[in-house]
């Protein structure tokens, strides 16, 4: 009987040793993020990540830019042209979604490949255009429009990227979006009307003042009627994606 109480302990503690070493720690799958490089041009954004597995995740990601100047407007238009546009302010709402696949360690951390979906859109308050018609008699005149608007485009990209985790508990996380670009198609309307009403020699000049802006990576076609002009956007839809995220995973 003594040599039973005696094994009793040891089955004990041995099942104890069984048990803990058969246990797995349970990783945390979720991480709220934000994009902080990207409020230097007034846009509020959040993003959630989900792990699926090790190597898979999917990331959601919504961001809106305030009404404001338009980012990089001399990219695009000459300082002639800008100066065409008088109080003009945009404001875009952006929606996407991005399988990520990881290279690394996984869970949320390593090098990362995400093939993503983008809807955008960017609409614009009551701005004011104004441009020279030049009558037959050689004089120039400044005829002021009234111009609003919006578009919207979705698209599909890659981005690279890699993700770490900044403390020893593993939930403050940086995310750096190496590079990324997307392609798509974009549909949209903009107005512009005149107090004034246009004759078809003010029409005419009006229409090519307009269509010799070209504007990269937008193609459109411009109308002209007697109250102003109507700009149809139906074309190529590209944009490109950089920055640093910081988050937070539980």
């Amino acid at each position: 009987m003594k040599k039973y109480l005696i094994l009793i302990p040891g089955f004990l503690f041995s099942g104890m040793d069984a048990q803990e070493t058969t246990v797995v720690p349970s990783e945390r799958m979720n991480i709220i993020k934000t994009n902080v490089t990207a409020y230097a041009f007034r846009n509020i954004n959040l993003s959630y990540e989900r792990a699926i597995n090790q190597w898979f995740s999917v990331n959601i990601g919504f961001g809106t830019m305030t009404e404001g100047k338009v980012p990089f407007i001399n990219a695009f238009l000459n300082d002639e042209d800008e100066k065409k546009f008088q109080n003009l302010r945009i404001k875009a709402t952006n929606f996407t979604i991005e399988p990520r696949f990881y290279i690394g360690k996984g869970y949320g951390k390593g090098f990362y490949f995400a093939p993503y979906y983008r809807y955008s859109k960017v609409s614009s308050n009551t701005f004011d255009f104004y441009y020279d018609y030049t009558a037959v008699n050689a004089a120039t005149y400044q005829i002021p429009l009234k111009g609003t608007g919006s578009t919207n485009g979705n698209s599909g990209g890659l981005m690279v990227g890699v993700q770490f985790f900044l403390t020893r508990s593993q939930n403050l996380v940086l995310d750096f979006w190496i590079a990324g670009a997307h392609y798509g198609s974009g549909k949209g309307d903009f107005t512009m009307t005149s107090d004034y009403v246009l004759t078809p020699e003010m029409q005419a000049q009006l229409k090519q003042e307009i269509e010799k802006m070209d504007i990269p990576f937008v193609d459109y076609t411009v109308e002209t009627n007697a109250n102003g002009a109507k700009i149809k956007i139906d074309g190529p839809w590209a944009g490109f994606r950089s920055g640093l995220s910081l988050g937070y995973r539980f």
